[in-house]
Formats: structure tokens, sequence, C-alpha cells
């Protein structure tokens, strides 16, 4: 049963809203993170810690200041991803560039891989790991599979700066032996918009469910659209339709949440997370 928009995906997406109005800095990389814990905003204060951890810690951000939207006191982060987005274009099977999801939605989409009853995490095409880190503080089993050398670096650089130990390998999704992972009910985020992310999804996903333990007992969570293209080879769900039902996977909830490429946009990305299935497909 698919389920609405949780409540602080929701409170995320109205921060998102007001700060898009009202912020007037110029860097091409920003985004907000509360100050304290609110009542449409309720994340635990050693949570919210963590987060400002990521972002103090992440070399991508080169400047912060602090301000309010929504009456809530928040930090606003500020930085630049173009030398990483450069480096990741650069390989024959690195299908999307990197392109990361705000931090908060991170957090919220480790909240909702907890919900839906996974244990852990595994983020293709990790980036700078903010998935993997907040499913690590989130108290989930994390993972984060990443081509680019650079960007690996990067995740075992704010692993260690934070004291948030979770798990960045340098590899090729495509080709990655998943069994090795020793996975029990994991959830795979598979990084890719519609349309540039099939391949990668096709590539992934038949090795993941060729492990005979994983068959019945993955997730997948895809990052959809609202705004399809007319000319789009696939308008279903989401953009997502053509690959869920050539795996047989069911849909079972979708998180709408701001990303760093729907910033100045009103619609936000939805993240489709689905289950593996008796129909799944090999």
């Amino acid at each position: 049963m698919m389920a609405n928009n949780d409540a602080l995906a929701e409170g995320i997406v109205r921060l998102k809203a007001d700060f898009a109005r009202n912020f007037k800095g110029t860097s091409p990389m920003h985004e907000a993170i509360p100050l304290e814990t609110s009542g449409f905003l309720p994340i635990e204060q050693g949570a919210l810690a963590a987060l400002h951890d990521f972002a103090r810690n992440n070399p991508i951000y080169y400047k912060w200041h602090d301000s309010q939207f929504l009456g809530v006191p928040c930090r606003v982060y500020e930085g630049d991803i173009n030398e990483y987005w450069l480096g990741s274009i650069k390989h024959d099977s690195g299908y999307q560039p990197f392109y990361p999801t705000w931090i908060l939605s991170a957090y919220a989409l480790a909240l909702a891989s907890r919900r839906l009853g996974f244990g852990q995490v595994v983020d293709i095409g990790s980036g700078d790991g903010r998935i993997a880190y907040c499913a690590k503080i989130a108290g989930l089993g994390a993972h984060g599979i990443e081509i680019d050398e650079n960007l690996v670096m990067l995740q075992e650089q704010i692993a260690s700066a934070t004291g948030v130990e979770f798990c960045a390998r340098g590899a090729d999704a495509t080709k990655f032996d998943y069994h090795s992972l020793g996975l029990v009910r994991p959830v795979f985020f598979i990084s890719g918009l519609p349309e540039m992310g099939e391949m990668l999804a096709n590539s992934a996903i038949a090795r993941i469910l060729a492990v005979p333990e994983l068959k019945q007992a993955a997730g997948f969570a895809f990052m959809g659209s609202h705004s399809l293209r007319k000319y789009a080879r696939d308008l279903s769900k989401w953009g997502w339709g053509k690959v869920i039902g050539d795996y047989g996977l069911e849909v079972a909830e979708v998180v709408t949440l701001p990303t760093h490429w729907t910033a100045e946009q009103a619609h936000d990305t939805p993240y489709v997370f689905t289950f593996a299935t008796a129909k799944t497909a090999l």
C-alpha cells in the first residue's frame, strides 16, 4: 500500500519552498538545516547535530550563515560541486553525474527506509555519502558504492572527521559482488533520474536479484520525477514504470523531497520505494 508523504518530508518540502523564495545567495549549491527541532520538523537534537557535522566536515561547503525560514532558526550551507561533478562524468559506467539530494532529505530517506522495515541501506552511486551517513545515524547498516575515486576519498574523509563510520566502497555497481556484503533486509538506492539512470538500474538490479537470499528480501528506491517531459520514454510511475514492471517490483511508498536539482523548481523529487515480490524476475 502506497502511503502519503510522511510528516517530516512534508515539513522539509515546506522549508525548502520558503528557502527558495527568500534565499539571496549566489553559490551554485545551497541548502538549510534547522538549528533546533520544531513542531513541523521533528528531528531529534542529536540527529540534527550529526547533520550539521556532515556539512561542516564536507569540503563541498565553503561557507555558512544563520537565517530563519518559516520562523525556524536554520544554518544555510553554501558550496560548489563542480570539481566533483567533472570527475563523476569521466567513467564509462557512471550513468548519472554527481548531483546530491539535500542533507535533510537524505535523513528523511533513512527514516523512511527504517519505517518500511529495512535493516541496511546500500546507496549505489553514493557521491559524498550523505544517504549512507544518514542511514548510519538512523541506526541502519550503511554502505556506499561509488565508482569515482575522488568521491570515495571524500566519503572516507567525512566518515573519519565525524566519527560516523559508514562503509564506503570504490567499485563499479554494474559489476559488484553484492553477496559479499552479507545483507539481510536491504534497500538499494539507485542514483539516477528516469532515463539517465535506467542502464545503471537494470545492470545493478539484475546482479542483486541473482543473489538467492536477496531475490525476495531486497527493496529498491528510485529517484523519479513529477514533471516528466512529454516525449519521455516512460511516463508511468514517476518515470520508472518499465523497470518496476520488468522486475516484478511492488511500489510501497513515495516520499517527495528537495534535491540539488530541484532547488529552484516548484516540484521536488519523488523517491519511489519498492519491494521485491514473489513475481520478481531475474
